[in-house]
């Protein structure tokens, strides 16, 4: 593989040519990529492994999301690397290399929803559909400088989407900027909205806490230059118990849910396994039912108390991420520390079944940072429409 191709945002099995919509529609004049776990019909979906690739036959049908952005007329360019079995939030890819972080070369693009990210931050594309389970949407687009979603659990149709974790697994999607990113949520958003007037607004102060002291601050800096357009904010712990206990039950639901959508297949095929994916994987193969069941009984009662802090109307500030992109040259075992962190973030969201958005607010030596708005079930679009009250604020300068 050579060096360019190893930092592509495409995969090497990608559209021979672009794919057209139809011809007046919302999203007309709009270029899209698509993550390579959306079925476009004729072309074999990949899944960030190049062994589910030659095993399965192409599509016979485009995936509903698919569907949807066609028939709104956008174009789609290309299909997008991720992260093997979309179980990272790095980025890298053994098999296809690690996309180019465009706004942060020497440094990861997140994952897994890696490719989808690069393209958007590169201007390849106008928009880009991704999925979020524990963060695949939400590290890129920070990591990157782009807006980017994690819609409420359930809102865009994961027809013809391969599964990870169904119990977390959400579509999303990339712009670089508000108008778009608002334009793509009004046509892959089902019409379960739950309107409400943005009143409340909460800063996490055990969230912030996760993250490193100069990202905090810039963050805590941003939100008060925003205090004329928004509401007079609060702080408060959002985790009774402290964070690792909800990133561990988050942990060991994905677990069992990852090895029941692809366990059968790596059992018989025995898939090359790239750094990291291997070790989750042999992890999520050994653990117990009753543990899930457990953590089941657990995610219960987290998510009605989350549910009950994001009532309509209030939003739940926090970091992004808990650091910068990590550099390229990362050690595994520093990764697996990060990974860590970051669950302790994505986690709520993730447990909660809410809405969250990442706005691009600036840059730590050159790196992008993301200021992340936990809306309420069913605000997704008060959600964008904030992103572009709050767009002024917003960018990336190197």
């Amino acid at each position: 593989m050579s060096a360019v191709r190893s930092r592509s945002a495409f995969v090497p099995h990608d559209l021979n040519a672009p794919v057209i919509g139809a011809n007046d529609g919302p999203l007309a004049g709009l270029s899209a990529a698509v993550k390579d776990m959306y079925d476009i019909a004729g072309y074999r979906t990949g899944g960030g492994s190049p062994d589910w690739l030659a095993a399965h036959a192409p599509a016979a049908a485009n995936a509903a999301a698919v569907a949807r952005i066609l028939r709104a007329s956008a174009r789609i360019i290309g299909k997008t690397v991720c992260d093997e079995f979309f179980y990272s939030v790095s980025g890298a890819n053994a098999h296809y290399g690690t996309p180019l972080n465009p706004r942060a070369p020497a440094r990861l693009p997140g994952g897994s929803s890696s490719g989808s990210a690069s393209a958007t931050a590169a201007g390849a594309c106008d928009f880009a559909l991704g999925s979020d389970t524990g963060g695949s949407v939400r590290m890129p687009a920070a990591f990157c400088g782009t807006y980017g979603i994690r819609p409420t659990h359930g809102r865009i149709d994961l027809a013809g989407a391969m599964a990870m974790a169904p119990s977390f697994d959400v579509g999303g999607w990339f712009a670089n900027g508000p108008g778009v990113f608002q334009r793509v949520g009004d046509v892959l958003l089902d019409r379960a909205r739950f309107p409400a007037t943005i009143e409340r607004l909460i800063i996490l102060e055990d969230a912030f806490e996760q993250a490193d002291t100069q990202l905090a601050t810039l963050l805590q800096s941003a939100l008060g230059d925003m205090v004329q357009d928004l509401p007079k904010p609060e702080r408060s712990r959002m985790a009774p118990g402290g964070l690792d206990p909800w990133r561990e039950i988050f942990r060991i639901i994905q677990a069992g849910e990852v090895w029941k959508s692809f366990g059968e297949f790596v059992e018989r095929h025995r898939p090359r396994l790239g750094p990291g994916i291997r070790e989750r994987m042999e992890f999520a193969a050994k653990v117990p039912q009753r543990e899930v069941a457990q953590a089941r009984q657990e995610h219960a009662r987290a998510r009605d108390h989350i549910r009950a802090v994001a009532k309509p109307g209030t939003i739940l500030a926090l970091p992004t991420s808990p650091c910068i992109a990590p550099l390229l040259s990362t050690p595994a075992e520093e990764l697996e520390s990060f990974r860590a962190r970051v669950m302790r973030l994505t986690c709520i969201a993730g447990l909660g079944g809410l809405p969250q958005v990442n706005l691009p607010i600036g840059a730590i030596a050159g790196a992008p940072i993301g200021l992340s708005f936990i809306g309420w079930a069913g605000g997704d679009e008060d959600l964008l429409a904030l992103c572009v009250k709050l767009s002024r604020y917003c960018g990336y300068a190197a």
